[in-house]
């Protein structure tokens, strides 16, 4: 199914990396953009040669109020809202006895709870005219998680679940999800969008040291395209039959093949014992004509 012509969009974390490109190529396509960010001054260009076809709001995804003048902002102005792109996220990174409490509750606050709350807000809407779209931006994190990442891939877990729920109760509704899975891509995310946890001196030689300081090196210098992945995910959106989960890129592909097949592995090892764990028979008893 194609998109409409006059589609709405609803994007957050729209400044920079793959929010940013999802609102240019909206807009190139002539489409209608809510571009929000925790700072709207950084959306100030997009005022420019765009006229009356976006709007700039200020949106904190942890602030529940906040989502919901964002939401009503959007359809006073263009009367629906009709893609809703969940970009809004960063990343914390550390070994898992690294972690400290409350990074660990913000991380999930603003890339699950901020995620899922902005979602409750647009579906009511989606719901009444029988048309919505939700692309959410998960990770290929989400399938594997990586030593040091522990934390961030469970947030993108949590994403994955809610997504593949979301998709069975919104498809009566005309509401399709698409799970976004990239690997490495060159955007900011391995820059300004981490936050790394205090080293632990056992770690720091480790799987997960090595791995935080790979992710950190590879910062504007990863292969992945993010313009040809976000014509990717809007092809995928407009497919008349669109798939449940975009994996985006070499890496993410042989990462998420690999833990598929790792699955398959541990479930063929223990099928035929694990079927046998059901209970017994009832036995007949003694007296008692059947």
């Amino acid at each position: 199914m194609t998109l409409p012509n006059d589609a709405v969009w609803f994007v957050t974390g729209a400044s920079t990396g793959f929010g940013r490109i999802f609102v240019d190529q909206a807009l190139a396509l002539g489409h209608r953009v809510v571009a929000t960010a925790r700072n709207p001054a950084q959306l100030r260009d997009l005022w420019t040669g765009h006229g009356d076809r976006v709007l700039s709001l200020p949106l904190d995804v942890t602030d529940g109020a906040a989502i919901t003048r964002a939401v009503q902002e959007a359809e006073s102005r263009f009367g629906r809202i009709d893609i809703l792109v969940n970009n809004a996220g960063y990343g914390y990174f550390g070994a898992i006895e690294e972690g400290i409490d409350a990074d660990i509750r913000a991380v999930f606050d603003t890339n699950v709870f901020g995620l899922a709350a902005v979602t409750r807000a647009v579906l009511p809407g989606f719901r009444r005219r029988g048309f919505g779209r939700i692309v959410n931006l998960s990770s290929i994190a989400g399938l594997s998680a990586n030593p040091g990442a522990g934390y961030y891939a469970a947030t993108k877990h949590a994403v994955e679940a809610l997504s593949e729920a979301l998709a069975q109760e919104g498809a009566a509704f005309g509401i399709r999800v698409l799970i976004v899975e990239p690997g490495p891509y060159r955007t900011d995310f391995a820059g300004r969008s981490i936050q790394v946890a205090p080293p632990v001196d056992a770690y720091v030689g480790g799987p997960s040291g090595r791995n935080i300081r790979a992710i950190r090196a590879s910062n504007g210098v990863q292969d992945g395209d993010p313009e040809k992945a976000v014509r990717l995910v809007l092809e995928a959106l407009a497919a008349d039959a669109p798939p449940l989960r975009l994996v985006l890129g070499p890496v993410a592909i042989d990462r998420a093949r690999a833990k598929l097949a790792g699955v398959l592995a541990d479930i063929d090892a223990y099928e035929e014992r694990s079927r046998r764990t059901t209970l017994d028979a009832a036995p007949a008893r003694l007296g008692v004509a059947s």
